[in-house]
C-alpha cells in the first residue's frame, strides 16, 4: 500500500473515532434509545453524500425515503424532554459521521483487503482517541475517564471491541464490495429496532420517553424498511 492510501484510511479511521465519541456522548447526554434512533438518519445523510463521493447516479427515491425520516425526527424532538435535546443533536452528528466514513470506504474499498482496512482504520481511531485522552489528562480536565476500568468492565470492553466492533466492521467492509453504501447503512438501521428493545429491558429507557417518541420511531423505521421493496419494484420496471 502506498503512503497516500495509508493516510487516506488513517483519516477515515479518525472519522470513525469521532463517530464513537459522538454516539456514546449522545447516550450520556440523552439515553440509549435517543442515540440509536438518531442512527436511523444515516440513510438520509448517505443518500446525500454517496452521489458526490462515490460518484454514483443520483437516485431520487433514496433521497425521498431519507426525507420521510424528517417528520419522525420532528415528532421525536417535540415529544422528548428539553434536557435530552443536546443528546439528540450529538446523535445526529454521530449519524452524519457514520454516513461519511461508510461512503468514503465504499469509494476506496478496492485499494486494499477488508482485514487491512479494518486494522488501519480502527488502529488510527485508537491512536487518535488515545492522544485525545492523554491531552485531556495532562491538561487537568476533570472528566473522570482516565482511571482504568474495573475487572468486570474489561470483559464488556473485550466483547464490545472484538465482537461488536472489529468483527462487525470487517464484515461491513466486505459487504461494501457487493452493495451500495446506502444499502449497507440501511441494514445497520436495524440497530435501533433491537437496540431500543434492549434499552427497554436493560436500562428502562421507556421511563424517560413519551408515546410520541415511539410514534416517531415507527415513522422512521417504516421509511427505512420500505427501501428494499421500492428498489426491487423500480428495478423490475427498468428491466421491462
Amino acid at each position: 500500500m502506498d503512503a497516500r492510501d495509508f493516510w487516506r484510511y488513517a483519516g477515515i479511521g479518525v472519522l470513525v473515532g469521532l463517530h464513537w465519541v459522538a454516539f456514546y456522548g449522545a447516550i450520556k447526554l440523552a439515553n440509549a434509545s435517543v442515540a440509536l434512533i438518531c442512527m436511523a438518519t444515516t440513510a438520509l445523510f448517505t443518500a446525500l453524500l454517496e452521489p458526490f463521493i462515490v460518484r454514483t447516479p443520483f437516485r431520487v427515491y433514496e433521497l425521498l425515503l431519507g426525507l420521510l425520516i424528517i417528520p419522525g425526527m420532528a415528532l421525536i424532538v417535540t415529544t422528548i424532554d428539553a434536557s435530552l435535546h443536546l443528546g439528540l443533536v450529538v446523535g445526529l452528528v454521530s449519524a452524519f459521521l457514520a454516513a461519511l466514513f461508510a461512503t468514503l470506504n465504499k469509494r476506496y474499498i478496492g485499494k486494499a483487503n477488508p482485514m487491512r482496512i479494518t486494522f488501519l482504520e480502527l488502529g488510527s481511531a485508537w491512536v487518535f482517541l488515545s492522544i485525545v485522552l492523554a491531552v485531556m489528562h495532562f491538561s487537568g480536565s476533570n472528566t473522570g475517564i482516565w482511571w482504568p476500568p474495573s475487572s468486570s468492565d474489561w470483559v464488556y470492553l473485550a466483547l464490545l471491541a472484538f465482537l461488536c466492533t472489529t468483527v462487525a466492521y470487517t464484515l461491513n467492509i466486505k459487504a461494501l464490495q457487493h452493495i451500495s453504501a446506502f444499502a449497507s447503512n440501511l441494514i445497520i438501521n436495524l440497530e435501533p429496532v433491537y437496540g431500543i428493545a434492549l434499552a427497554w429491558i436493560i436500562l428502562g429507557d421507556q421511563k424517560e420517553l413519551s408515546p410520541g417518541f415511539y410514534y416517531g420511531v415507527v415513522i422512521i423505521l417504516l421509511a427505512v424498511f420500505s427501501y428494499p421493496f421500492l428498489r426491487r419494484k423500480l428495478r423490475h420496471k427498468e428491466a421491462m
